[in-house]
């Protein structure tokens, strides 16, 4: 028997969309299921760096994203206590500026683009079990609004379902690299607390950043050691005030300004999954989830979606064989995200920095081409590995003298 769809997506969000789109737009045949519709808002940060917004541009996205209203992130800060790093991250593929659009907003916009490419969409599907025959994946059984049992197959099935997988988990995706939840974060929106840039202030064993969104309102998020999350969660407003307190004068903005949503909060696991098994690949959160202190969720998701779009593409056209395309899309991932992953969850940790890579930054906080540096590692179009290299370092200190 023939599959029905060429792929199907599990998700609909900011890994599935983009890659039910690129494949579609491949003139793949593609079904996209959520347990959700459209629009609709998800616990996340929502930052988009450089990396994302180039993808935004290449897809013809990124005026949609723009007409939303969302400012522009040009400037990143970074307030140390005893020095503030501040600068512009070096260009990736021409854009230099995030955005962080809501993500009812972003969402609805991925979405959208996914459906006028041709690809099926179901909202409020749910995913009960996958096909599996002879060791291979080969569809997904679930149900919709009506909770009528629906069968449908194909070629490949692709789970974009976040962290917790229903995909990665039935078919037993290996994780690896794994660390533990690192910090317990919440976040909230508050209206009449103008801020540009991405700022981020960091304390011992407190962490916390802020940026603008849509509709005039500044997100602020704030972390903790995991260790500490009990603490936090018995009286997390008290808490979030009395942390801010440690910069008075954005503590004091904070007052001044409205809270208009509840806090919202959690932590991740930190892990790597192998993306991919007969009939089966994993993009987004669902293959990698790092801790969210640097925002790069999104910014994955898109690079993963176009990495293993691309590579299922040569795979449903006959050009490779699908281990030699999906091995290639996982050792093209890892390379580009171990770096960065190792340099959040160290981040993570809210422990304050070694003496040697405190006095680097002091440094780098003398030097503007440095700052911009620092400012690209967060941004994540400069690798950490390029930053912390011997060549830079001194190069650094030798600048400052």
């Amino acid at each position: 028997m023939s599959a029905h769809f060429d792929a199907i997506v599990v998700g609909a969000r900011c890994a599935g969309s983009p890659t039910a789109m690129l494949l579609a737009r491949a003139g793949h045949r593609v079904l996209l299921v959520d347990r959700a519709a459209f629009p609709s808002d998800t616990l996340s940060t929502h930052a988009v760096h450089a990396p994302g917004v180039a993808a935004l541009r290449r897809w013809g996205l990124l005026d949609a994203v723009r007409a939303t209203g969302c400012p522009p992130i040009s400037t990143y800060r970074f307030d140390f206590g005893f020095f503030t790093i501040e600068g512009t991250p070096p260009p990736w593929d021409g854009a230099s500026a995030g955005y962080a659009p809501r993500r009812y907003l972003l969402d609805s916009i991925l979405v959208d683009a996914a459906v006028a490419a041709g690809a099926e969409l179901r909202e409020h599907f749910s995913v009960q079990e996958l096909i599996v025959e002879d060791g291979t994946v080969t569809g997904i059984v679930g149900s919709g609004p009506d909770g009528r049992r629906v069968t449908e197959r194909a070629r490949v099935v692709i789970g974009a379902d976040g962290s917790n997988s229903r995909v990665a988990r039935a078919v037993g995706a290996q994780e690896y690299l794994e660390k533990p939840r690192l910090q317990y974060g919440y976040y909230s929106y508050w209206r009449d607390l103008p801020l540009d840039g991405f700022n981020t202030f960091v304390r011992p064993d407190r962490g916390w950043g802020a940026f603008p969104t849509n509709d005039g309102l500044t997100l602020v998020v704030l972390g903790w050691p995991y260790a500490e999350a009990q603490t936090f969660k018995s009286d997390v407003e008290g808490n979030v005030l009395a942390t801010l307190e440690l910069v008075p004068e954005f503590a004091e903005r904070v007052r001044a300004a409205t809270r208009v949503e509840p806090f919202l909060g959690g932590a991740v696991r930190n892990f790597l999954r192998k993306p991919y098994g007969p009939g089966w690949a994993l993009v987004g959160d669902a293959g990698y989830t790092k801790d969210p202190i640097t925002a790069q969720g999104i910014s994955d998701a898109f690079r993963d979606a176009e990495l293993c779009a691309g590579a299922l593409d040569d795979v449903l056209r006959g050009r490779r064989s699908f281990e030699d395309a999906m091995s290639g899309y996982q050792m093209t991932r890892d390379a580009a995200v171990l770096p960065l992953y190792e340099f959040t969850t160290q981040l993570a940790t809210l422990a304050p920095p070694p003496p040697e890579v405190a006095q680097l930054l002091a440094a780098a906080a003398r030097d503007e081409d440095a700052m911009d540096m620092f400012a690209g590692v967060v941004a994540g179009t400069v690798s950490p590995a390029e930053f912390f290299s011997p060549p830079n370092i001194g190069r650094i200190m030798s600048a400052v003298g």
